[in-house]
């Protein structure tokens, strides 16, 4: 992922590939892709807490709730993520259509 991060060279990553060094270009892609959308899901929980210290004046006992929203999304989320590396599903963490589907079968965010 470093290499990918400071070349963006998809025949460098192939070479390493290629000779055992590094995941496939398209696994680098796709785990790319997956930091991504586990971040944005962090930052709307992250952004609430944010807006709420903006609100309080920087009041942190103001917006605990908050904070444990963003710390329990990302246990979850974290949780789901292993568990499906555990039993060999791939990508490790769902799509946004997938999440979007397990969090209206469960009726809501269960954090």
């Amino acid at each position: 992922m470093a290499v990918y991060a400071k070349t963006r060279k998809r025949l460098l990553i192939d070479l390493l590939h290629e000779n055992g060094i590094c995941i496939s270009y398209d696994r680098v892609l796709e785990v790319s892709a997956l930091l991504g959308e586990s971040v944005v899901n962090q930052y709307v929980e992250s952004d609430a807490s944010q807006k709420c210290l903006d609100i309080n004046n920087y009041d942190k006992s103001m917006c605990s709730m908050y904070f444990q929203r963003y710390k329990n999304c990302r246990k979850y989320w974290h949780g789901i993520m292993v568990q499906r590396r555990r039993d060999g599903v791939r990508p490790d963490m769902p799509t946004a259509a997938e999440r979007e589907e397990m969090l209206t079968a469960l009726g809501g965010k269960p954090y």
